[in-house]
């Protein structure tokens, strides 16, 4: 659609219908579009004006304004972006090995509990690769309970989480060692999950900008290219509940792109994008 002129486009995207979906966006979200997303917005959302017979996107907004869950959450699945991989960022996953386990052995060692929360898990990837993570390096974790809380806004990658099947190509940079000891092959060619790996894991559907159910506390926090998409104020108050939900000294690991300079004085920067609460 890019450069693509109004006269050959299917709808028109006025400036106003266009505000009105960034408000919109904004409300159900979080999620603060710029002008550069405008091109995004046009090419997913037309998709949904197809399916619904509608000619305009001020038809659309109204539809959405009317308050109907099921074309809000078709909206909020529509817009969000779901770019994951398995180990994504590997050093936090060497960091979760190596010094995060460790400690929260140590001091978990009377309860023997153990909480991770992935929050924007999108379709698995992360919570996975945290499973892993913490079946080889965690020894006697069967003695332990331990869970992996894997939230996103968006129900349809949510359930492609918790079928836990991936395509060749989604896990072909894995080591084959543990690709086959945490994997097998599915009838279509497909990997799916181990019971072992799917038994650490609760997938929720959770929009950050609502109650959150969960009472916490976390030993560590995964949330990871999320707040990007989020304005200043909006990011305070997600990081301001998050150490609520955390004791001091529990970790926090965020994205390459993101950091907390100005944004939390409740964590403080550790390691490579890694915060520990204050």
């Amino acid at each position: 659609m890019s450069g693509m002129s109004a006269e050959l486009r299917e709808f028109v995207l006025t400036d106003a219908e266009f505000e009105r979906l960034r408000t919109l966006v904004h409300h159900s979200t979080g999620i603060a579009l710029s002008d550069a997303k405008r091109e995004l917005v046009y090419g997913r959302l037309a998709k949904r004006l197809r399916a619904l017979g509608l000619e305009t996107f001020a038809d659309y907004c109204d539809l959405v304004e009317e308050g109907h869950p099921e074309e809000i959450e078709a909206l909020t699945n529509a817009i969000t972006t779901n770019l994951t991989s398995f180990f994504r960022e590997d050093h936090h996953f060497r960091q979760l090995a190596e010094q995060v386990l460790p400690e929260v052995r140590q001091k978990r060692a009377a309860g023997r509990r153990l909480r991770i929360w992935s929050a924007g898990c999108s379709t698995g990837e992360e919570p996975y690769s945290i499973a892993m993570t913490l079946r080889e390096a965690f020894t006697g974790l069967e003695s332990w309970n331990a869970r992996i809380l894997a939230t996103d806004i968006d129900s349809a990658v949510l359930a492609k989480g918790a079928r836990g099947e991936y395509s060749a190509d989604a896990i072909g940079k894995m080591a084959a060692a543990r690709r086959e000891r945490w994997f097998e092959r599915t009838e279509g060619g497909a990997f799916r999950a181990s019971s072992d790996l799917k038994s650490l894991i609760s997938f929720k559907q959770l929009n950050l900008l609502h109650d959150w159910p969960m009472r916490g506390p976390f030993d560590v926090i995964f949330c990871r290219n999320v707040v990007i998409y989020f304005d200043k104020p909006t990011q305070r108050k997600l990081f301001d509940r998050m150490a609520d939900l955390q004791e001091p000294g529990a970790w926090l690991f965020i994205g390459h792109s993101e950091n907390l300079f100005n944004v939390s004085q409740r964590y403080r920067l550790v390691g490579r994008t890694a915060y520990r609460r204050v």
